[in-house]
């Protein structure tokens, strides 16, 4: 029996059985903007599913199961035959497999399709990011494979089945499929040039036999996986099958897991390969450029991932101050707190409008929006990955020392919030992206300024912001130095450009005030207090 002196009071209730998607006001009305009309009933239908799904007490408890649970590696079986597999909790499995049925490998075969993804894909990293993973490469493998023709029409319909099928056979003989990718080596990480996998052609035209190993390998129970390795031509990018076509495993050994800071559910491995049959995708010495396709497409999922960290840490920020009381009143009516959780919304809902505007350029596909793609991913990777971790942290601080407890779930999205920053390319590889793509293709500035122009007028801040970044764009003579400075510009300028065009008034001003005006501090919590914080603060907040 509980004793009196234990009554539990002043304590908010868990933020569960509700629809995480409607309750997001900024991805619901990206959602309505960029999605054709004729197709927006049934994209709301579908993303408001997955957001019931994602709010449930049940499959809110499997991304906890997955986590206490992370995966384990076995090289052998009993007998001491070499099986290189891994176990996952059965939470992981229920997770993908929801993932794959909503559709979150599926945006490239059907119309408004990176869109309606797009928004899917923020509504279920709220729920466990680790299975974000395959589903991330398995979608981005599809633009790499179309360099062969052949080969996308044999396995692009497996690689946007709705159907999750964890077996391990040959991949004809299975519903749907997930692959893996394989860049970076111990000896060159980012630099993939310096890689010293070998690749001997076979006697079959369009087949290797590849020697090597890859340092970073996640999702190894994938079907298969795009590689990098040096043929007689240069550095060419592979398929990789785990399982051949007569039901034998491929040579894919798994050398150990990464144990991570996060992301503790997924399965990031090293492996050797060593006689590993391999399939060539493209031509013999274009392999960055082949795989640069999927590479992009999962940088954008990592500024889509990130940004549905961010709400969910700002979900559950605002939620637990509108009902925990301090010092005469609800925190969400006190000033300071205000501050901060409206600090938290704007760079939640920037980040969720930037990556949909994103998604909704893939959509469009047009030579513009292309060009526009080219520097605003990297910019957007850069920038909205980066600010994923000192969110998570003030957010998880809103809780108190409630928020510093694993049972709140905020330290797992902690753990969580630098991961998007490093992989895909760290922070000065995405700057490093963007000054390139500026000095080879003058279209992409052009395509950047028109994009940003369109709110030219209506925000005195962001007028001038969009001149002193012309002038700093003027001389890129040794910008090296000083890129990461250029890029975050960047990526503030077009973010603000956007929420001065689509958000209410009250997040435009605040973000213009704070973002490009200079009225606003390092820390959040810092924006002028002359401001409507309070209709900021009452956006972000899910409706339970």
């Amino acid at each position: 029996m509980a004793g009196t002196t234990h009554t539990v009071t002043n304590q908010a209730p868990p933020l569960a059985q509700y629809d995480v998607f409607t309750a997001d006001r900024a991805l619901t009305e990206a959602v309505e903007r960029h999605l054709d009309p004729s197709l927006l009933d049934e994209g709301l239908s579908e993303l408001s599913a997955l957001g019931r799904t994602s709010g449930s007490v049940q499959v809110q408890e499997w991304g906890v199961q997955a986590n206490e649970n992370p995966p384990r590696l076995r090289t052998h079986d009993r007998y001491g035959h070499r099986i290189d597999e891994v176990d996952f909790h059965p939470a992981w499995h229920r997770l993908l497999g929801k993932g794959v049925s909503a559709g979150l490998t599926n945006a490239w075969a059907r119309p408004g399709g990176h869109v309606r993804r797009a928004a899917g894909f923020v509504v279920w990293s709220q729920v466990e990011a680790g299975n974000g993973c395959p589903l991330s490469m398995t979608h981005a493998a599809v633009p790499a494979l179309r360099a062969d023709p052949a080969l996308a029409a044999e396995w692009e319909p497996r690689l946007t089945s709705v159907v999750y099928d964890r077996a391990l056979r040959p991949a004809h003989e299975k519903p749907g499929v997930l692959f893996g990718m394989g860049m970076t080596e111990k000896q060159g990480g980012s630099d993939v040039r310096a890689n010293t996998t070998s690749a001997r052609p076979l006697a079959e035209d369009g087949t290797y036999e590849l020697t090597g190993h890859k340092w970073f390998c996640s999702a190894p129970m994938s079907d298969a996986f795009l590689v990098l390795a040096q043929a007689p031509g240069g550095l060419t990018c592979f398929l990789v099958p785990r399982v051949l076509e007569d039901g034998s495993r491929n040579v894919f050994l798994i050398q150990r897991l990464k144990d991570k800071l996060g992301n503790r559910s997924n399965a990031s491995s090293e492996v050797e390969f060593a006689g590993t049959w391999a399939r060539r995708v493209g031509d013999e010495g274009r392999g960055v450029r082949t795989i640069i396709g999927m590479v992009a497409a999962t940088r954008l999922d990592c500024v889509l991932g990130s940004a549905g960290l961010m709400r969910q840490a700002v979900a559950q920020a605002v939620h637990h101050c509108a009902y925990r009381e301090a010092f005469g009143g609800k925190l969400i009516d006190k000033p300071l707190m205000r501050n901060v959780l409206a600090d938290l919304a704007l760079e939640s809902e920037a980040a969720t409008t930037l990556a949909l505007r994103l998604a909704a350029a893939y959509d469009d596909g047009s030579e513009r929006e292309r060009a526009l793609l080219r520097i605003a991913v990297p910019a957007a990777k850069y920038w909205v990955t980066k600010r994923c971790a000192p969110l998570a942290v003030e957010a998880a601080e809103c809780l108190g020392g409630n928020g510093y407890v694993e049972e709140s779930g905020m330290p797992r999205l902690v753990r969580e919030s630098p991961l998007n920053s490093v992989w895909e390319g760290a922070g000065n590889v995405q700057a490093l992206d963007v000054l390139r793509a500026l000095s080879r293709d003058p279209q992409v500035l052009d395509a950047y300024l028109g994009e940003v122009g369109r709110a030219r007028g209506a925000d005195h801040r962001l007028d001038g912001a969009i001149k002193d970044l012309l002038t700093e764009l003027a001389d890129l003579e040794g910008a090296e130095g000083r890129a990461r400075r250029l890029v975050e510009r960047l990526a503030l300028v077009l973010q603000g450009s956007l929420l001065v065009r689509y958000a209410p008034p009250q997040v435009a001003d605040a973000f213009c005030a704070a973002r490009l005006g200079g009225d606003g501090g390092a820390a959040f919590g810092t924006l002028p207090h002359t401001l409507d914080l309070a209709t900021v603060v009452e956006r972000a907040r899910p409706q339970v």
